[in-house]
């Protein structure tokens, strides 16, 4: 047999396994999938920030100070590295029941959490809730791209950013309030039942959504490895620099243990019969740039949601409440930004005008910031605001053109990786920012940050130049911001046509 005949009988049994294209669904019927995936959105992030404000009464309850960051760290860790795992899960098992697993363990999780009468417990607690709720966002994503064309797709994930908004405004806010006037343990049981409302409301409307048949293999060996590199590389950078010093032997030890692990993965990928990561994707040109493009813009948010509040503080001398109410435009004009990428998707065959305009506007924000760190207060909202407005823009196109590049059965896969990424992503911009400060701030490694207010009495205590610490700051973040905008440049422009089935057949040579 001919290997043009081989190859032509492989991808007639490829087709016949493959998913076939998703039903075109009736708008009540996407409205009631798109409710509970709202929902579901709105719970995930909003675990990210209600809990913050909670800390000090935690650790308070719970006699224990020492480990209370783990509280942040452990959801952060487990979330961060399931979401390849159920990107590869959902190709292989259908989006429903991957989703309803990511809610579940949420909920149990949270349960937990809930109980929990010592650190260790609600560690563990937190740890579940993570590994639950880092499966959300990717499972949303893709259930997206199976509702709903390409070109309508940029649309529905800007109004999925109303969660997100609606969480990282009334998260901290009701987290303070919760530990103020009730037990800390309300902010856990919160999510139980609206944890189960969602899957609920998910249970049954996504049902008419294309059952995968693609037969996958599920990596075990390969999947061990990324998530073992993966969580050596974030205890180095999320606790580097605050619990130990940078350079000390544990970081050390974990940072060579992440990349001699990384390299093993790589040995194993390019090895195994169907790699829990295929290279394939991975190398795909527009999965690499469009996942550079949303994890840089991402890091760059990420650390300014951070350590802006500090820069108020200390630079403008707000109180920590201005400060935080400060913060609110760089949230709130992410939508506006993810709406024009969403109507450029949707009416413009050039749809990479919005992020074009938007990252660019972005980086000269952070640029003016750089020039002119201590500008008038207002001058600073309405910089960051941009900022917010840029990579709003750069999240529903990249996400889009990675999903529009790979085969059908593997959008899970590239979904999953891509959110892997784009956190590791936002762990580095946010330790490299974090050295930065606490180097030119003049704090020991060993103290660790010690809170917003005490690292602003203490900046204003040493005469230090502050606003010249931030310019470094927000020179890092213009590195990150540039990086973003030029892998939106280079990133090719394909019409959305959606995910092809299988490879089209080998013509043969003439």
């Amino acid at each position: 047999m001919s290997s043009l005949q081989k190859r032509a009988e492989a991808a007639a049994s490829d087709a016949a396994s493959v998913a076939v294209a998703p039903p075109r669904l009736t708008h009540p019927e996407i409205r009631r999938v798109f409710y509970g995936l709202m929902l579901g959105g709105f719970l995930q992030a909003v675990n990210q920030t209600i809990v913050a404000s909670a800390l000090p009464t935690i650790g308070r309850d719970l006699n224990d100070f020492q480990n209370l960051s783990w509280v942040i760290i452990a959801f952060l860790l487990s979330a961060t590295i399931v979401a390849p795992l159920y990107g590869k899960l959902a190709d292989i098992h259908g989006r429903r029941g991957m989703m309803l697993v990511a809610l579940g363990l949420f909920v149990v999780g949270s349960a937990l959490c809930g109980m929990a009468q010592n650190m260790a417990m609600l560690i563990a607690g937190r740890t579940l809730q993570g590994i639950g709720g880092g499966g959300i966002v990717p499972m949303i994503q893709i259930i997206v791209a199976d509702m709903v064309t390409p070109r309508e797709r940029g649309r529905y994930q800007a109004y999925m950013g109303t969660a997100w908004i609606a969480a990282g405004t009334i998260g901290p806010a009701l987290g303070g309030v919760i530990a103020e006037n009730w037990n800390w343990s309300m902010i856990f049981w919160l999510n139980v039942p609206l944890g189960l409302l969602a899957a609920a409301l998910l249970n049954r409307s996504i049902k008419r959504l294309p059952a995968v048949s693609h037969k996958h293999k599920l990596d075990f060996f390969g999947a061990a490895l990324v998530m073992a590199a993966a969580t050596l590389l974030l205890l180095a950078l999320t606790t580097g620099g605050t619990r130990v010093p940078w350079l000390s032997p544990t970081i050390v030890s974990l940072m060579v243990g992440s990349v001699l692990l990384t390299l093993v993965a790589r040995w194993w990928l390019k090895r195994a019969p169907e790699p829990f990561l295929p290279l394939t994707v991975l190398a795909n040109p527009i999965m690499k740039l469009g996942t550079a493009a949303t994890s840089f813009a991402m890091g760059v948010m990420t650390g300014f949601m951070i350590y802006m509040p500090l820069y108020f503080q200390v630079v403008h001398h707000l109180t920590p409440t201005q400060a935080g109410l400060a913060l609110i435009p760089v949230i709130v004009m992410t939508t506006p930004g993810s709406m024009a990428s969403g109507r450029a998707m949707m009416h413009l065959d050039r749809y990479k005008l919005s992020p074009y305009v938007g990252m660019s506007l972005a980086t000269l924000a952070v640029a003016t910031l750089v020039v002119w760190p201590d500008m008038p207060v207002l001058w600073a909202v309405a910089a960051i605001a941009m900022v917010g407005y840029g990579v709003g823009s750069v999240f529903p196109i990249a996400t889009v053109c990675v999903q529009n590049a790979v085969w059908r059965h593997e959008v899970g896969i590239a979904t999953g990786a891509m959110n892997f990424f784009r956190a590791l992503t936002s762990a580095l911009a946010v330790a490299i920012m974090g050295a930065i400060l606490l180097s030119g701030l003049g704090f020991a490694p060993e103290r660790g940050g010690g809170g917003v207010e005490v690292l602003a009495a203490s900046a204003g205590a040493s005469g230090r130049d502050v606003a010249g610490v931030f310019q470094w700051v927000f020179v890092a973040a213009l590195v990150f911001s540039v990086t973003s905008l030029i892998a939106i440049i280079l990133m090719e422009e394909r019409p959305l046509d959606g995910a092809q089935e299988v490879p089209p057949p080998t013509e043969p040579a003439e």
